[in-house]
């Protein structure tokens, strides 16, 4: 095992979740296996026009960073891009199979009532009803069907914050994955700031957090907050940065502190999909949310004779660089841990893919042509060049 992995599977985390992967190996695919999310029969209505998709996920170990950040500064706003974190990797993964309006949602918190108050969880609730509002406002349906807060100290040691999302929607509208060589690959930025957002995004995401937070803060924190981290996790693996969270760096003209970066709240990508789909539907061969796995999970989608080609990576965000620095990463596993930059890609005919990057653009989001898809004699393969000097080409297949 390399060192790098090493540090991963200590302190209890996996981009690739082998594990997870072959425990559920037996499960059913269900109607299109190649869907980016689980498409179902019409349990829902009975209409074999139509289908449902289900779909589950976490904040993940972004609520132990919003914890500190939260008992450092006492900025207890911190908790609603949590809320937005658990709904966007939710609501985006569905919007990759065209399922992006009327949709329901339920929350599931489990918290530590012994440092959780109620003041945190009306914060995320609060969270969730303004997320809901703001894509309401750009015509996008969501319901809150409520939920579930359960006090389970003995199991958790701060807060979990989980949503499950329901949608029905005709077979017609789907998008399945049917990658063929010759698609041009758009990615959509995770950083900057779009036009529906208050404030500059890192870019962060909900993916990588247990690295990123080990990786970057200061090594005070273990003694200070044992509570964050699990206690089974060898210390020489805990909080082994240089970064304190309030401390700054420069930003394109801002200064941002740390814990800011770090807590972006997850861009979602629906007021742009929601026009873009509905236009160029028919000119879309594919949509990868790259969250676990970032740039190696089109692995799962493509068939084996094909090479996803990345020859134009966009400039790396501040936040990636620092995190890079701070542990020591290779390349090869920044680009598996982190979406670097790029958080959905679109695999689009050729003739549709300028009309495509000025839509993204009028949203203020940095919309760009990664590369294309070859054909291979190989496995399927991720093969990106990534401009360093180091590191000129990262590889997986």
């Amino acid at each position: 095992m390399t060192p790098e992995l090493e540090k991963y599977d200590q302190r209890g985390a996996s981009a690739s979740k082998k594990e997870v992967h072959h425990a559920i190996r037996n499960l059913d695919k269900g109607l299109y296996p190649n869907a980016f999310c689980k498409i179902l029969p019409d349990v829902a209505g009975g209409n074999a026009d139509f289908c449902n998709i289900m779909h589950a996920d976490t904040a993940g170990t972004k609520t132990s960073l919003a914890y500190l950040y939260w008992k450092e500064t006492g900025d207890i706003s911190i908790w609603r891009g949590i809320a937005q974190d658990a709904l966007v990797m939710n609501l985006d993964d569905m919007a990759c199979c065209g399922c992006l309006d009327d949709i329901l949602i339920s929350n599931t918190i489990a918290r530590n009532k012994h440092l959780i108050p109620g003041e945190v969880i009306e914060e995320i609730i609060e969270g969730t009803i303004a997320f809901v509002e703001a894509m309401g406002e750009r015509g996008i349906s969501i319901k809150h069907a409520g939920g579930e807060t359960a006090d389970t100290g003995d199991i958790v040691r701060t807060i979990d914050v989980g949503i499950t999302a329901f949608g029905r929607m005709p077979r017609k509208d789907l998008i399945v994955n049917q990658i063929k060589p010759g698609a041009v690959i758009i990615g959509l930025a995770s950083d900057g700031k779009a036009k529906y957002e208050a404030e500059y995004n890192s870019g962060i995401g909900s993916n990588g957090l247990t690295s990123a937070r080990h990786d970057m803060l200061h090594h005070s924190y273990a003694a200070k907050y044992p509570e964050s981290f699990s206690p089974e996790t060898d210390i020489r693996y805990v909080y082994n940065g240089p970064w304190h969270l309030t401390d700054k760096v420069k930003v394109g003209n801002e200064e941002i502190n740390i814990g800011k970066l770090l807590l972006s709240p997850t861009r979602t990508f629906l007021p742009i999909l929601m026009p873009l789909i509905r236009e160029y539907r028919s000119e879309i061969q594919g949509i990868i949310h790259c969250t676990g796995g970032a740039y190696s999970k089109v692995l799962k989608f493509i068939s084996p004779n094909l090479a996803v080609h990345i020859d134009n990576v966009p400039p790396t965000p501040v936040l990636f660089d620092l995190i890079r620095q701070a542990s020591n990463t290779s390349l090869a596993e920044m680009y598996k841990v982190f979406n670097m930059g790029i958080r959905m890609m679109l695999f689009v005919d050729k003739k549709s893919a300028p009309a495509i990057l000025d839509l993204a653009s009028a949203f203020g989001v940095q919309a760009s042509i990664l590369g294309e898809v070859k054909r291979s004699d190989e496995a399927a393969k991720v093969i990106i060049n990534t401009g360093d000097e180091q590191e000129p080409v990262v590889e997986y297949k």
